[in-house]
C-alpha cells in the first residue's frame, strides 16, 4: 500500500490581484507557511503558468518546477477545468460559457471547441515536461440539459451524445497517453460525466481508454445523495486524483437535490470547509490507502459560510491528521513463520 501524499491545496479559489495571492512566489510562500506540501495549479491563471510557453520550453518548465520546489512544495497537477468545460458545450449554454473563452473565439462555438481541445493538449505537454502523472479537468456537457427526462429524451440521444463527447476527447486522451499523463475528470453536476454510470458510458465510448480516469471529490456525491464510499470500491483503479472537499445535505420539506434555485447558503446541499460538513474522511482515506491509490490529497475550498482564510488555515492540519502511514508489515508477523510444506501438510493431514 502507498501512503497518500499531502497535504496540498488547489490555488484556483485563492489566486487574485492582492498579496499574498497575486504571484506564484507569494502563493507558494503562503501555502508552505500554512503547512501545505503541494499545489494544484489552475492553467487559466496566466500569472501562475503560461501554458503556451510551457508546452514549448523544457527550460521554462524546469524553472517553474524549481521555483515551486524552492518553497518545499511539489506541483500535484495542472488543472484545465474551465478549458475542459469548453471542449463540449451545448448551445443552450453558449452565452454563459463564452465567459471562459478568449475574446478571439467568443460567439464562435466551433472555434471555441477547437481552441479548448488545443489548449488542453498543450496542458498535457506541459504536464509531461513538469514530470506530472495526472491532470485535472472537466468533461464538458452536451447532454446535461436533458439530465431529467422530461420532455422524454428521443431514443438514441444519450448514445449519440456520448459518442460525440468521446470523439472530441479521444485526440486529447491519445495526446496525453504520449506524454504519460492521465486525465482525471472531476465527476461534477453540470458535466456529462457526473457519476459512476455516466463515467462508464464515457469509458465505453472511448474504448476503455487507459488515460480516462477520475478526480475523486466526495462533496459532489453528497449533493447527489450517491454512496461515495461504495464508489471507491467500484472505481478505485481509475481514481488518480483526489479533491478533499466537505459538504452537507440537510433534507427539508421545501427543497431537495435540485435546490429550488436557492443561493448556496440556503440550499439543502451545500459545500463546507473541511470538518464542518458530513463527509466521512476517515473512511475515505482508509479506502484509498487500502486500494493503493497513488494520489495527492488536495484541498479544494468552496464554503458559503466560512472565510477562505480560515478554511485554508484549517485545511492543512485536517488533511495531515487523516493521512494514513501505510502499514509495511502485518501486525501479527511476530506469530508467523516461513512456509514449510511438510508442516502445512501435517496441519491438513495429507
Amino acid at each position: 500500500m502507498k501512503t497518500i501524499k499531502g497535504p496540498a491545496i488547489f490555488l484556483a479559489q485563492f489566486a487574485g490581484s492582492e498579496a499574498p495571492f497575486n504571484t506564484l512566489d507569494n502563493l507558494c510562500k503562503w501555502a508552505a507557511d500554512l503547512g501545505y506540501k503541494g499545489i494544484q495549479i489552475p492553467t487559466w491563471e496566466t500569472g501562475l503558468i503560461d501554458i503556451e510557453i510551457a508546452a514549448e520550453s523544457q527550460t521554462y518548465c524546469d524553472d517553474l518546477k524549481g521555483k515551486v520546489n524552492s518553497y518545499g512544495l511539489e506541483i500535484t497537477e495542472l488543472s484545465t477545468h474551465l478549458q475542459g468545460q469548453l471542449v463540449a458545450v451545448n448551445p443552450a449554454y453558449d452565452t454563459l460559457f463564452d465567459g471562459f473563452a478568449p475574446d478571439a473565439v467568443k460567439g464562435n462555438p466551433k472555434a471555441r471547441t477547437e481552441w479548448a481541445i488545443d489548449f488542453v493538449k498543450k496542458s498535457g505537454t506541459a504536464s509531461g515536461r513538469l514530470g506530472l502523472k495526472s491532470h485535472a479537468s472537466f468533461s464538458g456537457a452536451l447532454l446535461w440539459h436533458t439530465m431529467y427526462p422530461w420532455p422524454q429524451r428521443p431514443q438514441g440521444l444519450v448514445e449519440m451524445g456520448f459518442k460525440e463527447l468521446a470523439k472530441r476527447w479521444l485526440p486529447i486522451l491519445n495526446h496525453f497517453d504520449e506524454q504519460g499523463v492521465d486525465i482525471c475528470y472531476e465527476l461534477h453536476p453540470g458535466e456529462d460525466l457526473h457519476d459512476g454510470v455516466s463515467f462508464e458510458r464515457f469509458l465505453e465510448a472511448t474504448g476503455n481508454h487507459k488515460r480516462a480516469n477520475i478526480l475523486y471529490d466526495p462533496s459532489h456525491f453528497v449533493l447527489q445523495q450517491l454512496d461515495y464510499l461504495k464508489f471507491i470500491d467500484y472505481y478505485h483503479e481509475r481514481i488518480k486524483a483526489f479533491h478533499v472537499k466537505d459538504a452537507e445535505f440537510n433534507m427539508s420539506g421545501k427543497q431537495g437535490v435540485y435546490g429550488g434555485y436557492s443561493d448556496w447558503q440556503d440550499r439543502a446541499g451545500r459545500f463546507r470547509s473541511l470538518g464542518d460538513g458530513q463527509v466521512d474522511f476517515k473512511s475515505i482515506f482508509t479506502k484509498l490507502t487500502k486500494y493503493d491509490c497513488d494520489v495527492w490529497a488536495v484541498m479544494e475550498w468552496e464554503c458559503c459560510i466560512k472565510s477562505s482564510a480560515q478554511g485554508a488555515r484549517e485545511g492543512a492540519p485536517f488533511i495531515q491528521q487523516h493521512i494514513i502511514e501505510a502499514a509495511e508489515r502485518s501486525f501479527d508477523d511476530f506469530a508467523g513463520a516461513k512456509p514449510d510444506d511438510d508442516f502445512l501438510k501435517s496441519i491438513l493431514g495429507i
